[in-house]
């Protein structure tokens, strides 16, 4: 529904990442009056390009961030039950090359607290694996003086953009009105207090005023620059940092834990769909988010620290690159890989004496639904509501099979819907129809990198964009000339990942 202006909701939320939208699911579940708003599309943003884990983080150990890697234990759970079509369980290998004794019982101990934080879990135990054991479960591995590997157990959402779509499903079928593409340009202000946002809708070139008793930013990255209005001339309250990851065919048959050679920072070589995801970096990051992308040097440093463990892996091929910019608390004096991913929540009133308005600072994917709960928690109190949160328990709508059932029934209602699009994909043509229909699909990305895996192919849908700009087109009512001016925003939108696309 893109007619919401003139009406006045208990919650309206800035910002459609995974943070947002769980906030929208949260409070629509517990029956408040929701209104969702995003300047591009639902999970567009630094949502999209995480190494796609759901994991306690065993890094925070070393920084005795317990408490963090507990409440991530928790959330992995939580997600493996309510979301078990999205997320799956993952074996890591954290192989060991000439270790000190410091660092064998250094690593010891993490595992160990890795489990005991994690004392609920369904996930197996960690175990060690001898040299010879190693190698069988990896052989591409680099034997030269490896001695063995842990291996332990997290969790992975290899498509994240669907775990953003079905919270907002979820969120819209419990009553919450949803936006994408409508950007909030302004508040409501009286006096002191924020009364809702002025927005662009910008698909129909029209501002709505949409009025919300209490107003959430999840903007994410952007959140110093939505916010400045409300806070003239203070301090950022961000501190932004990069991290790409490189897309390459498939290299490993596990996912593997390493430590850079040239600056011992954490990264992974993780299998992902039929490809490898090998990442990430972290290097702080000014300007805007949407510009961000990977460089000549964050590629070089992937490519040779990757090489080093996996020597005949084929890194020299990338099928294509994803840059996010990290939203962190911020904190001075520290380098970027140690500040804490902890997330804060910033109450104007209490802070700038601005009511009706709060802020999400930072976050992790692991634990959106957890600090979605918290932010419905205290704009419950605030709106004098008490309802419980439900959405530890409640299934997310795909779990049951229903969405899919719903794609084979209209490919089966209508066989050209049964036809692959991409030669390189099994997609079809039915995904595309019900993404317009059924999830606010409106532009070829809409449909092709954040509602369906068809654009996240190492082609990345470019072979097939004719036919789906065909069908969107017929469905949306564009011409032909609307039809080539959205292939070129396709084209635009995916270029800055297909920069190093070397096959």
């Amino acid at each position: 529904m893109r007619s919401l202006s003139g009406r006045t909701v208990d919650l309206l939320i800035i910002g459609g990442g995974i943070i947002g939208a769980g906030i929208a699911r949260d409070a629509a579940l517990r029956g408040l009056s929701v209104a969702l708003v995003e300047q591009e599309d639902f999970a567009s943003g630094t949502t999209s390009r995480p190494t796609r884990l759901i994991h306690g983080g065993l890094r925070y150990l070393e920084l005795f961030d317990f408490a963090l890697v507990r409440g991530d234990m928790r959330e992995r759970e939580i997600l493996l039950r309510i979301a078990p079509h999205l997320v799956f369980p993952l074996p890591f290998l954290l192989p060991l090359y000439r270790p000190s004794l410091w660092y064998q019982a250094k690593l010891r101990i993490g595992m160990q607290l890795y489990d005991i934080l994690s004392l609920d879990k369904s996930l197996p135990k960690r175990r060690w694996l001898g040299r010879e054991e190693t190698l069988a479960a990896e052989p591409a591995l680099d034997p030269e003086g490896l001695q063995g590997a842990w291996r332990f157990y997290d969790a992975q959402v290899p498509l994240v953009e669907r775990l953003v779509i079905e919270n907002v499903v979820d969120a819209a079928t419990h009553g919450a009105l949803v936006l994408n593409h409508a950007r909030a340009n302004s508040y409501l202000r009286d006096g002191d207090r924020v009364g809702g946002a002025v927005v662009l809708d910008r698909m129909a070139g029209v501002e709505l005023a949409l009025r919300g008793r209490l107003t959430v930013n999840a903007t994410g990255p952007w959140l110093d620059r939505t916010i400045a209005p409300l806070r003239s001339g203070a301090k950022p309250l961000l501190r932004l940092t990069k991290g790409i990851h490189l897309v390459t065919p498939r290299a490993t048959q596990q996912a593997h834990v390493l430590f850079a050679r040239r600056d011992d920072r954490l990264f992974f070589v993780v299998p992902w769909l039929d490809a490898s995801i090998v990442g990430t970096t972290d290097t702080d990051f000014d300007g805007d988010p949407a510009a961000a992308a990977a460089t000549e040097e964050d590629v070089r440093y992937l490519r040779e620290e990757a090489r080093r463990a996996f020597p005949n892996a084929p890194f020299d091929e990338i099928f294509f690159t994803w840059a996010g910019v990290r939203a962190l608390v911020r904190e001075e004096g520290v380098s970027e890989g140690e500040v804490s991913r902890k997330h804060a929540l910033y109450d104007h009133q209490r802070r700038d004496g601005v009511a009706g308005v709060l802020s999400v600072v930072g976050g992790k994917i692991t634990a959106y639904r957890a600090i979605a709960e918290e932010v419905t928690d205290l704009a419950a109190r605030k709106l004098g509501r008490d309802q419980r949160a439900s959405t530890a328990e409640a299934m997310l709508p795909g779990a049951d099979g229903s969405r899919a059932r719903a794609i084979a029934a209209l490919a089966a209602s209508d066989p050209s819907l049964a036809t692959p699009l991409c030669p390189h994909h099994h997609g079809v043509a039915a995904e595309i129809v019900h993404a317009v229909r059924h999830e606010w699909a409106l532009t070829i990305g809409d449909a092709l990198l954040r509602r369906t895996a068809l654009g996240l192919a190492p082609c990345q849908g470019l072979d097939c964009v004719d036919a789906v700009a065909e069908l969107m087109g017929r469905l949306l009512g564009w011409d032909a000339e609307r039809r080539a001016r959205e292939i070129a925003a396709y084209c635009r939108e995916v270029e800055p990942m297909r920069r190093f696309s070397v096959k």
